[in-house]
């Protein structure tokens, strides 16, 4: 069971196979829809409160570029930031999962926004490149983990609002929506960034990212929902042991996950790189955001996929989609092929991350879903940070061609992680039929 439930809820498991849950709610098949739970407020307070996550990386890469002049630089802060958010934002998910999201998101959420202030008076100092790579790590450490509290959340809701028979449907339906949300804060985090960068400077994308945080990460944390996923005391069941969040299911979906977030940071380094050379590099927040809108369409359009069309092999399927998308960048030597290709690799990107999050949902361990949630999450960004330092100094010292095969080289990440996952996925199908 991917959640904590309370004594009073029900206990099933969210994977049971359900009808639709459209059409009007009775006593016998619980709500109308998942909005007469959460609430109106809810879904557009989570989605704006993931843009300073999603602004994060590609906010630091043009700030360092343009305060430091230095792509190798801006790519290695970005790594920074990854790295950061890898050795802190799981633990921030056992945080919440132990002592409530509300206290844990309300601290993480002021201490990121003094940390961005910091980073942004780093860059344009006199100090030297250790401070800025410093101010990099901390940015990271502090993020207010939204997406994977958001998921946590909402499945919450799931089992303590919807009968047994009805949940599966409901949980295919929450984790299309959230990996589109997830695409669209990052089709919008970067292009708010080439925005506000281009019309006030480097340093404004992070001082909007302050003020999100202050406004909208503190209303989040202060939403009724936080009470969804309660913290652990003597009287609930135990959680199960750590260890159970290195099962070699959930550890290959998060592989596909950091996949996914090398995808993201190969392709806007190597798009800044390209932009670069042609003299506008401010832009490529812009150009990037064709993906993200071709990722965000058919990742919403996943809530509709028969349930004939198996996780594995949606997995599989549409990372072959994303390698020919990744393929098409390496012939792309005009904008409009280039977009061309970008638009068919997100195609690709945005039903992968529903799989990958649904997935990672049916594996979570009882009473550690936002921790594994926080794993798939970090994941994203710990791709994205990698990708841009090394695709950052591919660009510089080699040029753009090189850098265009990260993209290339992320897309058999992703490739590999699914070709595990359909032999591992096959051996428990076998060992249930048994």
């Amino acid at each position: 069971m991917p959640y904590s439930a309370s004594p009073s809820r029900s206990s099933a498991a969210p994977h049971e196979a359900a009808p639709e849950p459209g059409g009007t709610g009775t006593a016998d098949s619980g709500p109308k829809n998942l909005l007469a739970v959460a609430g109106r407020v809810f879904f557009p307070l989570a989605l704006i409160a993931r843009l300073p996550y999603a602004m994060m990386v590609i906010g630091t890469l043009t700030l360092v570029v343009t305060g430091r002049d230095s792509l190798s630089l801006g790519g290695l802060t970005s790594a920074m930031v990854g790295l950061g958010a890898a050795c802190f934002g799981p633990l921030i998910g056992a945080a919440a999962d132990r002592w409530g999201q509300r206290r844990v998101l309300l601290v993480a959420g002021a201490a990121n926004s003094v940390v961005l202030l910091l980073l942004t008076a780093a860059v344009f100092s006199s100090l030297g490149d250790w401070a800025v790579l410093a101010a990099g790590f901390a940015t990271g450490a502090t993020a207010p983990q939204i997406p994977p509290m958001s998921r946590s959340r909402l499945v919450g809701m799931i089992s303590s609002s919807f009968p047994a028979r009805r949940r599966h449907k409901v949980l295919t339906g929450t984790m299309a929506y959230e990996s589109a949300a997830d695409e669209v804060t990052f089709v919008f985090g970067p292009m708010i960034v080439g925005l506000l960068a281009a019309a006030f400077g480097a340093a404004a994308p992070m001082f909007a990212a302050v003020a999100l945080t202050l406004l909208f990460v503190t209303g989040f944390a202060l939403h009724r929902s936080s009470d969804e996923v309660p913290r652990h005391s003597d009287a609930d069941a135990a959680p199960a042991p750590v260890s159970a969040l290195f099962s070699p299911g959930l550890l290959t979906a998060v592989l596909g996950v950091l996949g996914i977030g090398f995808i993201f940071g190969g392709t806007l380094t190597s798009l800044t790189s390209f932009m670069g050379d042609a003299g506008h590099p401010e832009r490529a927040g812009l150009v990037y955001s064709v993906m993200g809108i071709g990722s965000a369409v058919f990742a919403l359009g996943a809530a509709v996929f028969p349930a004939g069309f198996s996780l594995r092999a949606r997995w599989a399927s549409f990372a072959g989609v994303i390698l020919l998308g990744a393929l098409g960048m390496q012939f792309a030597d005009t904008i409009p092929l280039l977009l061309v290709a970008l638009l068919l690799l997100g195609i690709g990107v945005g039903p992968t991350l529903v799989t990958l999050f649904s997935i990672v949902a049916e594996r979570s361990p009882h009473g550690r879903s936002a921790t594994a949630m926080s794993m798939a999450s970090t994941g994203i960004v710990v791709g994205q940070s990698a990708a841009s330092a090394v695709t950052g100094q591919l660009g510089e010292r080699l040029g753009t061609d090189a850098a265009m095969l990260v993209p290339l080289a992320a897309a058999a990440v992703v490739i590999i992680a699914s070709l595990i996952n359909w032999s591992l996925s096959g051996r428990a199908d076998r060992a249930s039929a048994r």
